[in-house]
């Protein structure tokens, strides 16, 4: 990994002073044609000439759009600028000293078998090729494709702003489209006039090999007194190794210059396209390995070429034809499954039903991408669970987040069970800001209420969110406003998400850590169901069940007793007496409540006792309805005091006064003295009675 990181250090200053290099490389191919150069620099230049061209080559086959090789016709003039630099400096010492390096020497003997007329002979060839053949054509496609592409602009660019009105693609990729239309027609404008500089070098190499064969003889005889015959065998033979040396790395550009401009509609590499391509019809294969048979028969012709290129055009049909035939048979399979898909199907997987669903509009759908820079929904949701799982001891089912198109782009639904139960509508690109009660000024914003608790609020924009918070607003993000919502919702139905399964896995998790705990419990004394029913009526008045071997233990002390789901939970909470005193805890230290007068735990007794068999309270609606408007006028005077609703009675009627007053007061704590531990210290702040105060 240290190396990694080395190499990708070395590479970034690398790039960092590119353009110094890169200027310092064209003043150095300048005084080339000034400064002589030593033989063995000479030597290493030919040398990375050559390997130049060949990148250049090689990267004209690999690319797949122009574009990617924008720079191409700078660097076309600077790879010929560096030629004919290189020109200038052999010529210098063919001339000055009848020697110029290894290479050109090498060249030379070795290529041409050291015979100048068979050098001259192939370097004249390589100069008609490369002059007649590749440089113009492909001078003539780059020509023309320039004039196509300038021609087709005014189109593109309407086609452009035709998608962009029909709302197909944004403004941002509409830039990127025409600034791509805009350099498509500079590129190919300015390989019309690279060309030129190709079909130029190739002139300029011809006219320095006549120059240097006459002037090598003239120096020769005037100043060496070396015979002619000689001395043009001397010279010439420098000179066509100087001759192929050039010529060889111009060829290869040449031919790169072809490439790059005939590959207007590559949709991959040179090579695969071209294997592709040919072996696209094993017909045509077949045939030619026939044809091939039939020419290695013919009386005079050598049979070794021909029955070799048979076998291996026979062995590439045999496997093109192949390959054929399974991807036939794979696209029949495909369509075979396409034709099971429309037969009638099973419907009992439509029957499955989340337990916790969170749709959103097509608008939100960025919140739920994690690479987009307004994600992060998946993340916040994770972290949900995880704060549900340590707050009320609660494994939620993962929550399914899905789009929904019949939604408004910027509503989102929260669904249990199938079922919604909380709906909420988002401001893209917005904050939500909330007055936290020391708001010193406004701010100007959309009016709206806060999803969660209906709290009135402002939608401002993102350049008002640093003043909102100067002046006191809590300002929220979009994704915290869902995630908020989200997370009081799990809190109000968190017993309608404790289903059966999740209870098993409870009480088998408990079980790997207290065995003794479970199996005295399950199933002598109670079902799973039966605890279940328990852990919900918890969870219904927010007691965590995080304790889960405490609350256990307390039912099986009590099962033996009672069988009442009612009854049990109010064991369990006594047994949890701890943890429901520092739940209802205040700032103070003590927890504030109101008593309840003992008239009213009498008068919920007698109701009671009048139904005992059943567990639900007599029929005395003017009773029941006295004690809510009791407890209801408490509340506000507890509320106005910034105490939280505890309202403070004796076990036994905790629960039935709970289920007086929960439908017309969700929010107000019922406790039982049971449920108090013995080191809490309470306050009373007033009692609740039938009379008046």
């Amino acid at each position: 990994m240290a190396v990694s990181r080395t190499e990708t250090r070395s590479l970034g200053r690398l790039t960092k002073y590119s353009d110094i290099l890169v200027a310092g490389l064209v003043v150095l191919i300048l005084v080339m044609m000034v400064v002589p150069l030593p033989a063995f620099l000479l030597d290493a230049l030919l040398v990375l000439n050559i390997t130049c061209a060949l990148v250049i080559l090689l990267l004209t086959m690999y690319t797949k759009d122009a574009l990617e090789f924008s720079s191409f016709p700078s660097m076309l003039l600077i790879a010929t600028l560096f030629r004919l630099a290189l020109n200038v400096s052999s010529t210098r010492l063919i001339l000055l000293h009848g020697y110029a390096g290894r290479v050109i020497e090498a060249f030379g003997n070795f290529v041409v078998g050291g015979n100048y007329v068979v050098g001259m002979v192939v370097f004249i060839i390589l100069v008609i090729i490369q002059f007649v053949v590749i440089t113009n054509g492909a001078g003539r496609v780059a020509e023309v494709a320039a004039r196509f592409t300038l021609d087709a602009m005014p189109g593109k660019q309407m086609a452009i702003d035709a998608d962009l009105n029909a709302g197909l693609i944004d403004e941002e990729e509409a830039r990127i489209r025409r600034r791509t239309v805009e350099l498509e027609a500079d590129f190919y404008g300015a390989m019309d006039g690279a060309s030129k500089f190709v079909r130029g070098d190739a002139i300029a190499g011809v006219v320095i090999t006549v120059v240097n064969i006459i002037g090598g003889i003239i120096i020769g005889m005037v100043q060496f007194g070396l015979p002619a015959v000689e001395a043009l065998q001397r010279y010439a033979l420098l000179t066509v190794g100087d001759g192929l040396v050039s010529q060889i790395p111009a060829l290869l550009i040449s031919t790169a210059t072809g490439i790059i401009v005939t590959r207007a509609a590559a949709q991959s590499s040179f090579g695969q396209e071209v294997t592709g391509q040919l072996l696209a019809q094993p017909r045509v294969l077949a045939i030619a390995t026939g044809l091939l048979v039939m020419f290695g028969l013919v009386p005079g012709l050598p049979k070794v070429p021909f029955f070799a290129l048979a076998a291996i055009s026979g062995v590439l049909t045999y496997v093109v034809s192949a390959h054929e035939e399974a991807e036939t048979k794979a696209d029949e399979e495909l369509k075979e499954r396409a034709l099971q898909a429309r037969q009638p199907e099973s419907v009992m997987p439509l029957l499955a039903v989340d337990p916790l669903e969170l749709e959103i509009g097509y608008g939100l759908l960025s919140f739920a991408d994690e690479t987009s820079e307004d994600g992060g929904l998946l993340r916040r949701v994770t972290m949900v669970r995880r704060q549900i799982a340590l707050e009320l001891g609660l494994v939620l089912p993962h929550v399914r987040i899905r789009d929904n198109i019949q939604l408004s782009p910027t509503d989102y639904v929260i669904k249990i069970r199938g079922i919604e139960v909380a709906q909420g509508e988002i401001m893209v690109g917005h904050y939500l800001a909330m007055d936290s009660g020391i708001v010193t000024q406004p701010v100007p914003g959309i009016e709206t209420a806060e999803p969660a608790f209906g709290l009135p609020a402002l939608w401002i924009t993102e350049s008002e969110r640093e003043r909102a918070e100067i002046a006191g607003y809590t300002v929220v993000d979009p994704v915290s406003v869902i995630v908020t919502h989200l997370t009081e919702v799990i809190r109000r139905h968190a017993a309608e998400l404790l289903g059966r399964q999740n209870t098993s896995d409870l009480i088998e998790n408990i079980r790997k850590i207290e065995p003794a705990v479970v199996d005295e419990l399950i199933p002598n004394l109670m079902t799973i169901g039966e605890v279940q029913k328990v852990l919900q009526n918890l969870l219904r008045e927010g007691v965590p069940i995080r304790n889960t071997s405490v609350i256990l233990e307390a039912l099986g002390d009590q099962a033996g007793v009672t069988r009442d789901p009612n009854m049990l939970t109010e064991y369990a909470r006594s047994a949890l007496a701890r943890v429901i005193s520092r739940q209802y805890r205040g700032s103070g230290g003590e927890i504030v409540v109101a008593t309840v007068d003992p008239e009213i735990e009498e008068g919920i007794a007698r109701l009671m006792e009048a139904s005992p068999d059943t567990g639900m309270l007599g029929p005395d609606r003017n009773f029941s309805q006295t004690v809510v408007s009791q407890v209801a006028q408490m509340a506000e005077k507890m509320a106005a005091g910034g105490h939280q609703p505890i309202v403070l009675t004796r076990p036994g009627v905790r629960v039935y006064l709970k289920r007086i007053i929960e439908r017309v007061l969700p929010n107000v704590v019922v406790l039982s003295y049971s449920e108090i531990s013995d080191d809490e210290k309470v306050r009373s702040v007033g009692m609740v009675s039938l009379g008046e105060d």
